[in-house]
């Protein structure tokens, strides 16, 4: 079994924030395999499913990003889970828009919600981590995580979100490295067509 663990802000004001696109990633899932009807349990929204013959949960903590751990924890303690069955999708300021990194165990860098389940289930879970950028002045990153996505980010946006949903199977399978690669090649802009004469690259 799996967790997959979304991170963001619950309430429709905070609904295209930047910091909420781990809620987005686990509704997209939600919605493509099909999984149950959303409950109200954990402190938090949870749904059941399976992906590729593998039993998944999605939880969305709704104790604000700050007490994120309180969630996790719960829910990974009543489904008698570790945290390397634990996969949060959350937001990442030092990767690049539309890009992504997929890493097990290290720092919060930061992120509250992070740092809250790092309190409460310890390090070694996996991370999605979904890059939006930075504003690159320190003083604006509150304003730019609690902002909403920019019109120039539907370019990206929906075709990310796709492409985690779709390769998913590998990520639950245990397959990380390949899970990210897929993803990148899935989302990154195709190559310009090389034409007739031009000269060789060199």
């Amino acid at each position: 079994m799996r967790l997959l663990v979304g991170l963001g802000n619950p309430g429709p004001e905070y609904e295209r924030h930047r910091h909420n696109v781990g809620f987005m990633a686990v509704d997209d899932i939600h919605r493509r395999y099909g999984f149950g009807p959303w409950k109200k349990r954990f402190q938090g929204l949870v749904a059941e499913g399976v992906v590729d013959g593998e039993k998944c949960f999605v939880l969305k903590p709704q104790t604000f990003m700050n007490l994120s751990g309180q969630s996790v924890g719960e829910a990974m303690r009543f489904y008698k889970l570790t945290p390397d069955d634990t996969l949060v999708f959350h937001d990442e300021l030092d990767v690049a828009p539309a890009k992504i990194r997929v890493k097990k165990g290290g720092g919060h860098g930061g992120h509250n919600g992070l740092r809250s389940i790092d309190d409460h289930i310890g390090k070694d879970y996996w991370r999605i981590r979904i890059g939006i950028g930075h504003p690159g002045d320190k003083d604006r990153v509150h304003g730019w995580v609690l902002g909403n996505f920019a019109k120039a980010d539907e370019a990206w946006l929906p075709k990310l979100l796709d492409a985690l949903s779709d390769e998913l199977p590998l990520l639950v399978k245990g397959e990380p490295e390949k899970y990210a690669s897929r993803v990148a090649s899935l989302t990154q802009p195709p190559r310009p067509k090389k034409e007739k004469g031009d000269p060789p690259a060199g």
